[in-house]
């Protein structure tokens, strides 16, 4: 079983929900444990609740986040439920009603009206996170009845998962006042040993970024990874299929096809097959000299050449897109495809240009030769 893989990929592993795979990770878990703990600095969460690996970035990234969200009411919402549910006991019931006037009753910013419909939405789909991960159980009742009237009623159980979620901190966070501050926390515990920090810090890059690049801030990372690249990539490939691939100026972790380590790009979806195409491209225009890498083998150009790039996806490839992205304006094309990338870390948006990542190098895609040739596919 890779047992590094899936404690990577899941937020946790619950008894409750799947209790053949609780016992084989945790039966399994001394064949990882040392490695976590070590080269990456993570605690694990070993009780008769759940499995859980406290995995936490080099640096944030933008995808990040929670997925299922979108707005930061959702994110307070969640927040909130958390605190509600400390009140809570492990099996013990409540209905609908109880929460929405604790959530009521605590929020600061506004004045939360059930009777809108936005705040019902955005709590439904909250609670819905809840359940599907293991934090609520649904006992009697549908949302959707509270979303149609905010007087509608559910019952749910609280299984008892919730005080997991949050990682524990060391140190009184109360006196935090921006994201920076849990950074610097996150390395307390290691006692300022800076060796361990950077090593910590390198394996965290490979394996929870699209990439790892050069600059004067991450010179002494990098420095690292070319240094032990054989003992690193001898290390990983123990644990599971991959092969570390080190330039000049960026690293990358390229996992084999059949490892899955949470999000991973390519995805299995027509977005993804659509910046693969336009890395296509953008490897054309750099081969026939239209754009020249810099220094730092990265590529700014203006904003205007970057959509250039993207109207030229379309228009190439557009008729083996399926039909939402088909019929897509090409203003709605365009802001599709880059707000992805930047998720993605692919590209960073500047003033007035556009800087592509080396990442966007290492995997392109193109159509066969008898799709230009035809036209397309028929529909």
């Amino acid at each position: 079983m890779k047992t590094l893989e899936i404690l990577l990929e899941k937020r946790w592993i619950l008894k409750s929900r799947d209790r053949e795979l609780y016992y084989q990770v945790k039966d399994e878990l001394g064949t990882v444990k040392k490695f976590l703990m070590e080269k990456l600095g993570y605690q694990v969460i070993v009780n008769p609740y759940l499995v859980k690996v406290e995995k936490m970035p080099a640096k944030p990234e933008n995808w990040m986040g929670i997925m299922e969200f979108t707005q930061k009411i959702e994110y307070v919402f969640f927040c909130m439920i958390l605190m509600f549910l400390e009140e809570k006991e492990a099996e013990e019931q409540f209905v609908l009603s109880e929460l929405t006037e604790y959530v009521q009753g605590q929020y600061q910013e506004e004045q939360i009206d059930w009777t809108v419909y936005r705040y019902r939405r955005h709590l439904i789909k909250v609670i819905k996170y809840c359940v599907n991960c293991g934090i609520l159980n649904l006992n009697d009742g549908n949302e959707e009845n509270f979303a149609k009237n905010d007087t509608g009623e559910v019952l749910y159980e609280n299984t008892g998962i919730s005080r997991y979620f949050m990682k524990n901190f060391t140190q009184d966070i109360m006196g935090y006042t921006c994201p920076e501050d849990f950074e610097k926390q996150e390395w307390i515990d290691v006692n300022e040993d800076r060796g361990i920090i950077r090593r910590q810090r390198v394996y965290r890059k490979l394996l929870m970024t699209m990439g790892m690049y050069k600059s004067p801030e991450t010179e002494e990372d990098f420095a690292y990874v070319r240094n032990y690249r054989n003992m690193i990539q001898g290390e990983l490939a123990e644990l599971f299929e991959c092969e570390l691939h080190v330039h000049r100026t960026s690293a990358f972790l390229v996992l084999g096809e059949e490892c899955r380590m949470g999000r991973c790009f390519p995805e299995e979806n027509t977005l993804s097959d659509i910046v693969l195409l336009t890395h296509g491209i953008i490897d054309e225009w750099i081969q026939e000299g239209e754009m020249i890498p810099g220094a730092e083998e990265q590529i700014q150009v203006p904003r205007e050449v970057f959509r250039e790039i993207l109207e030229c996806c379309k228009e190439r490839y557009g008729k083996g897109f399926i039909k939402t992205y088909r019929e897509m304006t090409t203003g709605e094309f365009c802001e599709s495809v880059q707000n992805y990338m930047m998720e993605l870390g692919l590209i960073v948006i500047e003033t007035g240009t556009v800087r592509i990542s080396t990442a966007v190098g290492k995997v392109i895609g193109k159509y066969p030769k008898e799709f230009l040739e035809n036209g397309g596919r028929d529909e």
